[in-house]
């Protein structure tokens, strides 16, 4: 499958979400999507993006616009995570890494010398058409829930 282009119609993908049914991408059409990537639930930096998300869920529904996380994790990992942190949106179980795959977001990492492929902390809004608008890549928490929130809030409506 190929990847993502910015500019570009995003491939229809069907994935599971938090309550174990599944999407499709296409189910969206209409709204503005907001797809974070992050690697693990439950780890300072992960849920301290998913916390920011919440925090301003509603600016972004008032803005015509979805969120949904996506990681590694099982469904069952995703629902604990999901409750523990009160999270509004839904969470994609990727485990298959198709979606992270479709996002070339699986990238060679290293944690104390070791080596490992694993998920680098990614962006993407897709607009109410389907059309990646814009992509954030190696992300640094601290700012970013505010600087995606600034770009939907300039999306004309």
């Amino acid at each position: 499958m190929p990847t993502v282009k910015l500019n570009n119609k995003v491939p229809n993908f069907t994935a599971t979400i938090t309550d174990k049914s599944q999407i499709k991408l296409s189910n969206y059409l209409g709204k503005n999507i907001v797809i974070y990537f992050y690697p693990r639930d439950n780890t300072p930096g992960c849920t301290k993006e998913g916390e920011e998300f919440r925090d301003n869920h509603q600016s972004f529904k008032d803005n015509n616009t979805v969120i949904l996380g996506v990681s590694k994790d099982s469904v069952s990992s995703h629902n604990k995570f999901s409750s523990k942190y009160n999270f509004p949106f839904d969470l994609i179980s990727d485990e298959n890494e198709k979606v992270c795959k479709l996002f070339n977001v699986i990238k060679e990492k290293s944690m104390y010398g070791r080596k490992y492929m694993g998920i680098e902390r990614s962006t993407f809004i897709i607009n109410t058409k389907g059309k990646l608008t814009h992509e954030w890549r190696k992300v640094k928490v601290k700012g970013h829930v505010e600087e995606v929130l600034k770009i939907i809030k300039d999306i004309p409506a």
